[in-house]
């Protein structure tokens, strides 16, 4: 387990120096962060992996401008600082969770206060850490974006991913019937067992068909898609008419070949997409100020009928980030991948 930073206001990190694999990842040592105004200092307990650091890793995802090339989206730990004349209901020593736009991968990360939310008080920091980035990811697509109404059927790929399986939850708590595909029926059924109508599996076969069959030919009303060029005909023919096609990532690759402006025309579709590495300070912290009142009270206690909970797959020390990376990168995982930076 990684040591306390030394007297010399440095701190250890994960470094990479070139783009590359994930053995291009390495321990190394940083200059500490100080806050600024408006900021407050975290020690980082544990942190959580998400698509965006492979991409970053492997240099095909920048880093938002003013934002330093530590990786880490989203991080939990203790409060233990404040930036100059910084007035706030955090005390030193309250356990907090964060969205970032980087640095996450560290012992110490300064955060806006405004992108800070109290971890539930059952909840341990690992399962914090899950919680930031895939389920304010999963807030923002379903409650802002795609405006998602009661009744309403959301198909949601890669269910059993981070963002999957809190979209599944999120969108029981609104009301809606969601739907995914994933790659194995393992998957699929922690998928329905969180609250899932319906699975079908990317590898057999045509999922639209299925889709069609399950909804009576008429299609889902929206459709959360981290997939992209691939999926672009599956997800029409799955599209119900006048459906939101909701795009938030391109894992199946950008290039749309065939007729999707007519096909989409037909279906009088519409096309949103949304990243929120990207947004502003304001537009996150409205979408945190949102979330904390009405999703995070759904937190506090596993016995709710409404209760939601964060899904992690496997917990990493630090000193096995290489590992951690190849296990996102495999596919492996159902939920969350965290890294434990320190112990409590």
């Amino acid at each position: 387990m990684l040591q306390h930073p030394d007297e010399d206001n440095t701190m250890q990190a994960v470094c990479f120096k070139e783009p590359g694999g994930p053995e291009k990842l390495y321990l190394g040592r940083v200059p500490k962060p100080e806050p600024k105004d408006g900021e407050v200092l975290v020690k980082v307990y544990a942190t959580a992996l998400n698509r965006a650091d492979v991409l970053q890793r492997k240099g095909l995802y920048p880093a938002p401008p003013g934002t330093g090339e530590i990786l880490g989206l989203e991080a939990a730990g203790m409060v233990t600082g404040f930036g100059p004349g910084l007035r706030t209901n955090y005390k030193l020593g309250d356990k907090v969770m964060a969205l970032l736009s980087g640095g996450g991968y560290a012992q110490y990360v300064a955060v806006p206060e405004e992108l800070l939310m109290p971890v539930p008080s059952h909840l341990t920091l690992d399962e914090a850490a899950a919680i930031p980035e895939a389920w304010l990811t999963a807030y923002q697509l379903l409650h802002l974006i795609a405006q998602v109404k009661e009744g309403e059927s959301v198909l949601i790929h890669a269910g059993a991913s981070g963002v999957g399986t809190a979209a599944i939850q999120l969108a029981r708590l609104f009301c809606a019937i969601p739907l995914v595909t994933a790659g194995s029926p393992d998957k699929l059924k922690i998928a329905e067992k969180l609250g899932a109508a319906a699975g079908f599996n990317y590898k057999d076969g045509d999922f639209s068909d299925k889709i069609l069959q399950f909804t009576q030919g008429r299609g889902v009303d929206v459709i959360l898609d981290c997939i992209g060029g691939s999926y672009w005909e599956k997800n029409l023919r799955s599209l119900a008419m006048d459906g939101r096609w909701v795009l938030y990532g391109v894992m199946g690759g950008k290039a749309v070949d065939g007729d999707l402006l007519g096909k989409l025309l037909f279906k009088r579709g519409h096309i949103l997409s949304s990243l929120l590495r990207s947004r502003s300070l304001q537009y996150k912290a409205e979408l945190v100020g949102s979330f904390i009142e009405q999703a995070l009270p759904h937190f506090q206690s596993a016995e709710l009928p409404t209760s939601l909970k964060p899904i992690i797959d496997t917990i990493f020390n630090m000193e096995d980030i290489t590992e951690a990376h190849r296990h996102m990168e495999a596919n492996k995982n159902t939920g969350k991948i965290i890294i434990k930076v320190s112990e409590t």
